[in-house]
């Protein structure tokens, strides 16, 4: 039997596409689901692999859709192997395993190109991600919109705030260290070196 199997990630998200791609590849069965790809404990992930059996084939639309875990994608793809599971891949041809039933250890390669593109494909997600951010930050300091993270501790702070800075300002001219003064305080270290620049203040030897 061919089982299809499509996922995103949120309600945003449409399934359409994944769906139709599998229905036009001939799957027997399709089974769909709005979860996060982080691990395998998808309920209906999991109920579909209960009526996988020897001989059958599992059909995703790309990796990132079977999952985004690098590490539990190669676990649950060689699981699937030695079930004698077959797994194609659409947008990727040569991540199809019947092609290979021949030629003997050529699964052990298409699973390390499997962890291979995976780990790239995670890269290169991520480092989309962080330009969007870069990007998007960019625009709204040039629309005024950008605020940053909200300040406590500073001159014109207000009760308990006020009288923390000041004791770490106290305790910064008094050449007491950084280390010393977070112990003191609680404050992280880069609030107190933050403070210690707006005040420039400079250790004496």
């Amino acid at each position: 039997m061919i089982f299809g199997y499509a996922r995103i990630s949120s309600k945003s998200q449409n399934l359409s596409r994944q769906i139709k791609e599998l229905e036009e590849y001939g799957c027997d069965r399709i089974f769909h689901e709005k979860q996060s790809g982080k691990d395998f404990d998808r309920p209906i992930y999991q109920e579909m692999r209960s009526k996988m059996r020897f001989g059958d084939v599992l059909v995703v639309h790309d990796l990132s859709r079977f999952g985004r875990n690098k590490k539990q994608i190669l676990e649950e793809w060689k699981n699937l192997a030695e079930e004698e599971i077959d797994i194609v891949v659409l947008n990727m041809p040569i991540l199809d395993t019947r092609k290979y039933k021949e030629l003997e250890g050529v699964g052990q390669l298409v699973s390390d190109i499997v962890l291979t593109l995976l780990s790239w494909m995670v890269d290169e997600e991520r480092e989309r991600i962080r330009t969007a951010q870069r990007e998007g930050i960019e625009i709204a300091k040039k629309l005024g919109k950008f605020k940053g993270g909200k300040k406590r501790y500073y001159k014109d702070a207000k009760g308990k705030n006020r009288v923390i800075y000041d004791e770490v300002v106290r305790c910064l001219k008094e050449n007491v260290s950084v280390m010393d003064i977070h112990r003191k305080t609680g404050l992280s270290r880069n609030t107190i070196y933050s403070i210690k620049r707006e005040n420039e203040i400079t250790e004496t030897t």
